[in-house]
């Protein structure tokens, strides 16, 4: 973490160089690297739209061409020659280089104020690069969403980890809320989110936007119990703070703290892991137990000794297939005569909760008040959160450059995930290919043909031409056998990064690919995913493109061909939105004490094309299905 309270990309321990070319690689980056950093914070490209995207942000004389070359040679060594090696991912750092904010951000830098001006751009390259590569949305934030930034960005540096506020609240934390020693009034008003890190990084970063959103509505502190590797894949969001929850050494003292102070040493916040939907502390329990009562007008309050007084912590257990009186955290009167006074919330989820959010009066206006453009909710919030790290975006733009940048017209990205073993590939293959044809993604489109003097005209002369858009496709799978058979059956050109075999979880190189490889599908122009897989919604959240996508049977289904394709059914259709599917909604109306149809329940709701029973925010002039 550098001066301004910014976390850069950090090395990889495992990083090993085994080849002569490797070596020149490394050496030419690392001055292209010094001599981009010495310039780049002070004069940046001026953004210009989708031919922009298909360039190189910077070019950088010989020194860019010997690293177009070394990349060309170091892939064919290592991972074949479309193939992400691991010697990409190295932080480009520069020494010597005065790290302040640029001087001439403009505002398709900071995503029309979306993001702050605050930050340098050594710390992190990606936070004001990153719309260079990305197509310009019509979605913009609106003025209440910034104010509501910004006023979170202060919540965040007053009350989070090393200030007096923060230590103050985990005193009192560890003694239950019952420490009448701690004077005076620094933090009184300071209450947390803790969100506990939980499956793959694709659900991982669903759920952190969900949890953010959350903080912003209840004024609350985010912490990030980022597992091992968020420090590594991500920049810091908030100037001058963490969004990091300290490690349990930090969090409860150190080593001689349980003697000096036993309660710390059973800090909630030290056994994170433990949690599940049994804990006693969770809402749905405690729901149960007798830790509320009911008044004769049915509103719920705490049954404490001291009358309504909260406990110091409330565990939110809202991870799929979580029960009913867990899924009670999404009624409103729970929301503001329980929940809302309690100075500490651990949540655990795999979901993108956004639009069960939507529907809780509580929220409602607030956050119709925030976005207006309701299929936009995760394109601001993650564009405003995620900014991989100087590690990541290295491999990434570096990638970008030697095969996609100028090599195509149209560059179409393929998503492919398959959750049973069972299910032939070939099946799957041709219903990837059925879909890019009968979609017409892979049939270059011939041009109008151009006169001398650029006018279009029906028919070629002597002084005219056509052209032929060149199409370039990029897949991302756990297997290289589909890229493969693609291109064989193609013709084309298809590109793959990785194929690393399985999914690992809390893997920091397999992380820093499925990272990478879900920022490149956000540059392509047009998608196709698979159902039910979250790491196609942060790809297409993160463009602010809407997919096209291949139905997929649920993982835990006992046979692939269970709610399988229909012989009507399209291989492939384009969702409604780029808003991320919510799996498992809750469909009680706590008002009316019934389940309700889901369906419609808001004009901007509707259920979702890959998974039947979830829901996503669409605007509300659109369909569920198109």
């Amino acid at each position: 973490m550098d001066a301004h309270g910014r976390v850069a990309g950090r090395p990889n321990k495992h990083h090993h160089r085994s080849s002569s070319s490797s070596a020149f690689f490394s050496k030419a980056a690392e001055n292209l690297e010094a001599a981009v950093a010495g310039t780049m914070w002070r004069w940046w490209p001026v953004l210009r739209g989708c031919a922009t995207t298909r360039r190189a942000l910077l070019t950088v004389g010989v020194a860019a061409a010997l690293l177009a070359a070394a990349v060309i040679v170091l892939n064919a060594g290592e991972g074949g020659p479309n193939g992400m090696p691991d010697s990409l991912f190295f932080p480009a750092d520069a020494q010597g280089v005065e790290d302040i904010p640029p001087w001439n951000l403009t505002a398709a830098h900071l995503l029309d104020g979306l993001l702050t001006p605050e930050f340098s751009h050594r710390s992190c390259r990606s936070r004001y690069e990153f719309a260079h590569y990305y197509k310009k949305s019509p979605h913009k934030p609106s003025p209440y969403l910034i104010a509501k930034l910004r006023k979170q960005e202060a919540l965040q540096r007053r009350c989070g980890p090393g200030t007096a506020a923060h230590e103050k609240a985990l005193r009192r934390l560890e003694s239950s809320g019952g420490d009448d020693d701690l004077d005076g009034n620094d933090g009184d008003d300071c209450r947390y989110l803790v969100y506990i890190s939980y499956r793959g990084l694709s659900n991982r970063m669903l759920a952190i936007a969900s949890a953010f959103l959350y903080a912003v509505l209840t004024d609350r502190v985010l912490l990030v119990d980022g597992g091992k590797d968020v420090a590594d894949l991500f920049c810091e969001p908030f100037p001058g703070a963490t969004w990091l929850l300290p490690p349990p050494s930090s969090a409860g003292g150190w080593w001689w703290s349980s003697w000096w102070s036993p309660s710390s040493s059973s800090s909630p916040l030290n056994r994170l892991q433990s949690f599940d939907q049994d804990s006693k502390e969770s809402l749905g329990n405690m729901l149960q137990s007798g830790a509320t009562v009911s008044d004769e007008t049915g509103n719920v309050t705490w049954s404490s000794e001291e009358k309504n007084t909260p406990p110091a912590y409330v565990y939110l257990h809202l991870a799929g297939g979580y029960g009913y009186h867990d899924k009670l955290f999404f009624c409103g009167a729970h929301q503001r005569l329980l929940l809302r006074d309690v100075p500490w919330l651990l949540m655990r989820t795999d979901n993108y909760i956004v639009p069960g959010l939507f529907l809780i009066p509580t929220f409602r206006a607030e956050l119709e008040a925030m976005f207006p453009d309701k299929d936009a909710v995760f394109y601001l919030l993650g564009r405003y959160l995620f900014h991989p790290s100087n590690a990541v975006w290295h491999a990434v733009t570096a990638y970008h450059r030697a095969h996609l940048a100028g090599a195509a017209d149209r560059v179409v990205g393929v998503q492919i995930r398959v959750f049973h073993k069972k299910q032939p590939r070939q099946l799957v293959l041709d219903q990837a290919l059925s879909c890019l044809r009968n979609e017409k993604l892979i049939i270059p489109a011939e041009t109008e043909t151009i006169n001398i003097a650029g006018n279009a005209t029906s028919s070629p002369s002597s002084s005219s031409k056509k052209k032929k858009n060149k199409v370039v496709v990029l897949v991302t799978s756990l297997s290289s056998w589909y890229s493969e058979r693609m291109r064989e059956e193609l013709g084309s050109e298809v590109r793959q990064p990785s194929h690393e075999g399985r999914q690992r979880w809390r893997d920091a190189a397999h992380d820093r690919r499925a990272l990478s490889e879900m920022l490149l599908l956000g540059t392509c122009d047009a998608l196709v995913t698979s159902g039910f897989s979250t790491f196609g919604y942060v790809a297409q959240g993160l463009a602010g493109l809407r997919p096209w996508v291949m139905h997929r049977s649920p993982m835990w289904a006992h046979d692939w061909r269970e709610d399988g394709l229909g012989p009507d059914e399209p291989p492939c259709r384009r969702v409604a939105s780029v808003e991320p599917c919510f799996h498992s909604p809750s469909a009680y109306d706590c008002d009316a004490g019934r389940d309700v149809e889901l369906d419609g329940a808001a004009p901007y709701v509707r259920r979702c094309v890959d998974v039947s029973w979830g829901i996503k925010l669409v605007n509300q002039s659109s369909s569920s299905s198109q």
